[in-house]
């Protein structure tokens, strides 16, 4: 069962008389969507060169290649995806906003497939054969894809950098800086002997601080202790102890559950800080714009690639099931979400005749894959196991997930 939150793309063999054909379809559409029509509009399938060497390839080398198509499908599809992803968390998940970046051509996705819809020939040409086809188009989404990892992992350290500063001027005063809190008349200043330790002790423990901070060691200069700030979990001190004994009073703090401040006064320390706040925030900011510009040309750069190959998939699977001559019409179906039982009923009795039309070879040939055949038994299946699990309808259907915002 198709998807309802899908776009189908539907090929069938060409009777030359499309217009006729999309007329009475849409028409029976109509009839049997109960006020919930699904909308149709065509889809031209170009006639593409299967080989450099032969106007088509031998049906192994098809279905060696209607094999491979769905890997890509399924890369092309998650690099469309995680493009999406991208602008929504650029966008705090703001639908009004993603949905004006998220277009195709500066148009809604719907607008690119349902109006008019065509193949890119100036990019793509048709002459190519079918395996340099798919290599141009999956060369073109992989560099897509490696530029967008690149230049979100650029972004993710900027606004690390830059939230990891902001938690220092915010967290309480066991992990936030301390550069504009702690002043120099805090220190002992320049001395020999002697030393300033930084201490943020919590709230339970001022009190046994206080009592016990001068024994802790030997060679702390008593009543040395000042508060310097205080917020609802530690209190920050400083205190003087002889610079020899600087270690085991460290130690022994840690034993007592004291936290020691690493700092060393300057005084230029605050301007520092303040300079670098300001340069991780304006990096952040250029990041953001810079991915966001590009996320919006790679999504429709990517949106317009997995359409194509969605249509190449179309063209060669209409190729195995309906053989020569290679003229197909396409149609592009979006379903009513309430009403695609309906549709898909609709479309499987409007087409139930191309039962009698499939491709005797193709259809042989996926007979003899199921049986074996001659093939290579079981070995022979294995290989095409992808192939086989694919839903048949007497028609080509393929789907092209809907952007949801």
């Amino acid at each position: 069962m198709p998807s309802d939150q899908s776009t189908w793309l539907v090929a069938i063999p060409q009777d030359g008389d499309a217009e006729g054909v999309s007329h009475e379809l849409s028409s029976k559409l109509a009839v049997n969507s109960r006020n919930q029509a699904a909308s149709l509009s065509a889809l031209p399938i170009p006639s593409f060169k299967a080989s450099n060497h032969s106007l088509f390839c031998t049906l192994d080398s098809l279905v060696t290649l209607s094999e491979e198509l769905p890997k890509h499908d399924a890369f092309f599809t998650a690099t469309v995806a995680k493009t999406v992803d991208t602008l929504r968390n650029l966008l705090n998940n703001d639908p009004s906003k993603l949905a004006q970046h998220v277009q195709v051509n500066e148009q809604p996705v719907d607008a690119y497939l349902l109006k008019d819809w065509r193949w890119n020939e100036g990019r793509y040409g048709v002459q190519r054969a079918l395996t340099d086809m798919v290599d141009v188009l999956n060369k073109e989404m992989t560099s897509i894809d490696n530029v967008m990892k690149n230049k979100l992992n650029s972004y993710n350290l900027a606004k690390g950098s830059l939230v990891q500063m902001q938690r220092k001027k915010t967290g309480n005063l066991s992990v936030r800086s301390l550069v504009d809190i702690v002043r120099k008349e805090h220190f002992i200043g320049e001395s020999e002997y002697m030393q300033t330790v930084l201490l943020a002790i919590p709230k339970n423990l001022v009190k046994d601080f206080n009592i016990k901070y001068e024994r802790l060691t030997n060679m702390v200069v008593p009543r040395s202790a000042t508060l310097i700030a205080s917020d609802d979990e530690y209190s920050l001190y400083s205190i003087v102890v002889f610079k020899k004994v600087h270690s085991d009073f460290i130690q022994k703090c840690r034993e007592n559950k004291y936290i020691v401040r690493e700092f060393e006064y300057a005084d230029d320390l605050l301007d520092k800080q303040r300079e670098e706040l300001d340069v991780a925030d304006m990096t952040e900011k250029e990041l953001w714009t810079e991915l966001l510009q590009l996320s919006r040309t790679n999504f429709s750069e990517a949106f317009q690639l997995l359409v194509h190959l969605k249509v190449l998939r179309l063209f060669v699977e209409s190729v195995l099931r309906y053989g020569l001559p290679a003229s197909y019409t396409g149609f592009l179906v979006k379903p009513e979400p309430k009403a695609t039982k309906r549709t898909l009923a609709t479309l499987q009795t409007q087409f139930a005749y191309l039962n009698r039309r499939a491709n005797p070879s193709s259809a042989n040939s996926k007979s003899k894959l199921k049986s074996g055949g001659n093939t290579g038994g079981e070995d022979f299946v294995g290989e095409y196991q992808a192939l086989l699990e694919q839903e048949y309808f007497d028609f080509v259907l393929f789907e092209v997930p809907w952007i949801v915002l």
